[in-house]
């Protein structure tokens, strides 16, 4: 017993080798924010007060929030505040906006004209990837954000940009390479083409959720230090096209989207990842992977990586804003948790700053590295003989986040 706890330990100094390398880092080009969901909200017997969800919000130090459903209550509560709000209409408003520019007007006299700009409002999504929901939609969705743009002109309102929001998996041909991705047909002529035309002609941005989890889960020759930041040696992918070494898939997905829209036309349209994160839990015994150390590691790696000001290998700049999924944990029996806080509103990740410019020092990586130990140590305790060792250097986080990529990656 006592040989696999030092095995497990000199993995895990291997790791703590690995992640020393990061730094606190002195600026950041990209607007964080967190996603608030009705749906989440739904599954509380008592959900939290919106005064309540603003003072959490002010706490984290998150710039900005996004509303899945744009609740008057919650957008009043951020009156005076500093925060953005990133409001969104539901999909089943989309064909009543489409059919009357009145439809559009009564939306923004309840949810808008009352607060702004009282209340900070950057964007309107009109929907949040309504196409996968009802294709029958891509009918509806132009006209709705047209007489939606049309309605704040006729209110005096120039500075709320109007869009819609997509999935990365429903609307990308391929993750990699990123040169080679394409916007799916039939989408990419009815919506897509003329939408970013729109987007251009009004200086708005193209809205889009990025999971690298999903996008782990579907492709099994992605190996999991890859979607979790974590740098190695031979955890990367090239793009043979353009010449691009990618070391994390959310770059690779981001430039993916920028590769579609360049194909279609349009290369310098602004990007927003409307929802990124990775589950702390899940009900499911085999998503293994849906637990709170990856969580942790996702998100410090994610603020690491745009707090650096380094963007994505096709724009330097970054996307301009990225929201987290989501603000807080759901109340539920069943599915996953993705939240940064717990129900009572308290604070899931310690050791995780969301707003300024520190990244990760030496500190939480020793933080991070007695959390792991920790686990090893359960593993140890709940007698794993032989099998042990495959654990500790197959499927934990100490060497299973360096296992090469097979079919090409890692290899130029």
């Amino acid at each position: 017993m006592s040989s696999y706890f030092f095995l497990s330990l000199a993995a895990l100094l291997f790791t703590l080798s690995l992640l020393s390398g990061s730094t606190s880092l002195p600026t950041s080009t990209t607007t964080i924010g967190a996603t608030y969901s009705a749906g989440t909200a739904a599954t509380y017997s008592m959900p939290p007060t919106p005064d309540k969800v603003a003072h959490a919000v002010a706490a984290l130090g998150l710039r900005s929030l996004r509303l899945d459903a744009s609740d008057p209550t919650l957008v009043r509560a951020f009156l005076y505040s500093n925060t953005t709000l990133l409001l969104t209409i539901p999909n089943q408003m989309v064909p009543p906006l489409a059919a009357n520019r009145s439809n559009a007007l009564r939306w923004l006299y309840v949810h808008v004209v009352p607060f702004y700009p009282r209340t900070k409002i950057s964007t309107i999504s009109v929907g949040n990837d309504p196409l996968e929901s009802s294709p029958d939609f891509s009918t509806f969705l132009l006209p709705a954000i047209r007489n939606l743009h049309l309605s704040l002109r006729d209110l005096g309102i120039r500075k709320i940009s109007v869009s819609t929001t997509f999935s990365f998996i429903s609307i990308i041909t391929t993750p990699f390479p990123p040169s080679s991705a394409q916007f799916l047909e039939p989408a990419l002529d009815t919506v897509v083409r003329p939408l970013l035309q729109f987007l251009r002609d009004t200086n708005s941005s193209f809205l889009v959720n990025i999971y690298p989890y999903n996008l782990y889960k579907i492709r099994s020759e992605i190996p999991i230090g890859f979607p979790l930041f974590q740098e190695h040696p031979f955890g990367f992918r090239d793009d043979l096209t353009t010449g691009v070494r990618y070391r994390n898939l959310f770059d690779m997905m981001v430039d993916a989207v920028i590769s579609a829209m360049a194909v279609a036309g349009y290369e310098n349209i602004p990007l927003i990842v409307t929802e990124t994160g990775w589950p702390s839990f899940s009900t499911d015994p085999a998503e293994i992977d849906a637990n709170p150390i990856y969580a942790e590691l996702y998100l410090k790696g994610l603020l690491c990586h745009l707090r650096s000001g380094k963007g994505s290998p096709l724009r330097k700049e970054g996307v301009s804003e990225t929201y987290i999924y989501e603000l807080l944990d759901k109340q539920m029996r069943k599915g996953r948790n993705w939240g940064i806080l717990y129900p009572n509103l308290t604070a899931k990740y310690k050791y995780i700053q969301f707003s300024g410019s520190y990244c990760r020092g030496f500190f939480d990586i020793l933080i991070m590295a007695v959390q792991l130990l920790t686990v090893i140590a359960k593993k140890v305790a709940l007698g794993f003989g032989g099998s042990f060792v495959n654990w500790v250097y197959g499927e934990s986080v100490v060497n299973f986040l360096y296992v090469p990529f097979e079919d090409g990656v890692g290899a130029s």
